[in-house]
C-alpha cells in the first residue's frame, strides 16, 4: 500500500468517489509535476537533435512491420475493414501506452515520455535531408537531386528541373514540420505518453494505407480521415509559428500570415496547405502546381507570391523548420506544464483535494513514422 493511501485521508477519498492521494488516472493531467513534464519535452527534443533517427532498430519501423502484418490479416476492400484495422493498430498501442504510463513509478514517467518523444520526433533528420538536397541542387547535380527526392516524398522525380525539385522538397519539409515535429509535441502536451504513441501510430498508418490507390481507396479511408483530424491543430500551430519565425530566414511575419490566410485552403489537404502556404509566405517564394504520383496527376493551387524556389531555398526551409521546432518545444513544454499543474475538479464540483491530508488529488497524464521511410509513400494529402 502506498503511504498516501493509508489512514483516514485515503479512505475519505475513496468514500467520495475520487482518486486516492498519490494515485493518478491514465489520461488526466497530473502524472508528474509541471517542471518534470517540461523537462521531459525538452529532453525528448534534445535527444532527437543529438541522435536523430537510428539507422537500425527504430521503434517506429518496428511498429510499421507489425502494422503490415495486421494489414495482411485484416485487409478487405471496404471501409469497415479499414475501421477495424485502425482500431486494432491505433487502439492497441494507445492502450498499452496508457497501461505502461499508469504502471510506471512516478519518477519514471517523464523518462518514458522523453523516450517516446525522441522516437516520434523527426525534425533533425528532416532538416539534414533538406540540407543534402540543397547542396545537390546548388551544385547543379539534378540526377543526384532526383535520386534523393524519394527520401522526402513519393513524388515522381523524373524530368523535374531545379525549381520543381526544390518545390517538392520544400513542400515536404513544410508538411512534415507539422507531421514529424509539432504533432507529437501537441498530443504529448494534451495526453502525455498515450498521446505521443497514438499520434505517431495514426500518422504512420496514413503514410502506409491512406492512399487513393485502388487497393487503399476504401480500406485506407479511416486512417486518412483520422490523420486529418489529428493534424488539425498541429498544422494550424505550424502556420502561426512559421509566420512568427519568418524573420529567421529573412521573411516577413505579416507576409507569411497573409499568404497563409489567403492560400491555406488552395490545396487538396485540409492541413498540408496550411503549412505549405505559411512556408511560401515566410520564404518569399511560390509553391503549388502539378504533381505526379505513380502516374497519377494532381493539380494544386498556387501558394505564395514570389518566384519559383531554387536550391538555396531548400536549406532556408530547413532553417525555418528548426526555428518552428524550437518554438513548438517551448509551446508544448509550457502548455503541458500548465495542464499538469491545473487542479482536477472532483465529483463534488470542488478542486480535487484529498480529505485532510492537504495533498492535491490529481489524475495521471495519459501519460514511428517518421517522415522519412514512412512518408516516402504518398498519403491522401501528402507532399
Amino acid at each position: 500500500m502506498r503511504p498516501a493511501e493509508r489512514g483516514p485521508a485515503g479512505q475519505g477519498a475513496r468514500a467520495r468517489g475520487g482518486s486516492p492521494p498519490g494515485r493518478t488516472g491514465a489520461f488526466s493531467p497530473g502524472a508528474f509535476s509541471p517542471g518534470a513534464f517540461a523537462a521531459a519535452v525538452v529532453a525528448g527534443a534534445v535527444a532527437d537533435a543529438v541522435f536523430a533517427d537510428p539507422a537500425r532498430f527504430h521503434p517506429v519501423a518496428g511498429y510499421g512491420r507489425a502494422a503490415h502484418a495486421a494489414e495482411r490479416l485484416l485487409y478487405a476492400d471496404s471501409r469497415l475493414a479499414g475501421v477495424g484495422f485502425v482500431a486494432v493498430t491505433v487502439g492497441g498501442p494507445v492502450l498499452a501506452a496508457a497501461v505502461l504510463d499508469r504502471a510506471l513509478p512516478r519518477p519514471a514517467r517523464p523518462v518514458a515520455l522523453a523516450v517516446a518523444l525522441w522516437a516520434a520526433l523527426g525534425g533533425t533528420s528532416l532538416r539534414r535531408e533538406a540540407a543534402v538536397m540543397s547542396r545537390l541542387l546548388t551544385a547543379g547535380d539534378l540526377p543526384g537531386g532526383r535520386a534523393r527526392l524519394g527520401h522526402l516524398c513519393g513524388r515522381d522525380p523524373s524530368g523535374l528541373d531545379e525549381p520543381e525539385l526544390a518545390r517538392a522538397a520544400i513542400e515536404s519539409v513544410a508538411e512534415n514540420t507539422a507531421d514529424a515535429v509539432l504533432g507529437p509535441l501537441v498530443w504529448g502536451a494534451v495526453l502525455g505518453l498515450p498521446g505521443v504513441v497514438g499520434y505517431r501510430a495514426v500518422n504512420t498508418l496514413d503514410a502506409m494505407v491512406g492512399h487513393r490507390s485502388p487497393r487503399y481507396l476504401r480500406f485506407g479511408w479511416a486512417a486518412a480521415r483520422l490523420d486529418d483530424l489529428a493534424n488539425l491543430l498541429p498544422a494550424r500551430l505550424c502556420a502561426v509559428l512559421t509566420a512568427l519565425a519568418a524573420p529567421v530566414v529573412g521573411g516577413s511575419p505579416r507576409a507569411a500570415w497573409q499568404v497563409w490566410r489567403r492560400d491555406g485552403y488552395s490545396h487538396p489537404s485540409p492541413n498540408a496547405g496550411q503549412c505549405e502556404a505559411a512556408f511560401a509566405g515566410a520564404l518569399g517564394i511560390t509553391l503549388g502546381g502539378t504533381n505526379v504520383y505513380e502516374g497519377e496527376v494532381e493539380k494544386r493551387g498556387r501558394l505564395g507570391d514570389g518566384p519559383p524556389p531554387r536550391g538555396a531555398d531548400v536549406a532556408r526551409s530547413g532553417d525555418l523548420l528548426a526555428a518552428v521546432a524550437a518554438a513548438g518545444v517551448a509551446v508544448s513544454a509550457l502548455a503541458g506544464a500548465a495542464l499538469t499543474g491545473a487542479p482536477r475538479r472532483g465529483r463534488n464540483g470542488r478542486s480535487g483535494h484529498s480529505g485532510h491530508s492537504g495533498h492535491n488529488s490529481t489524475g495521471g497524464l495519459g501519460g514511428g513514422h517518421r517522415w522519412g521511410g514512412q512518408r516516402g509513400r504518398r498519403g491522401r494529402s501528402g507532399a
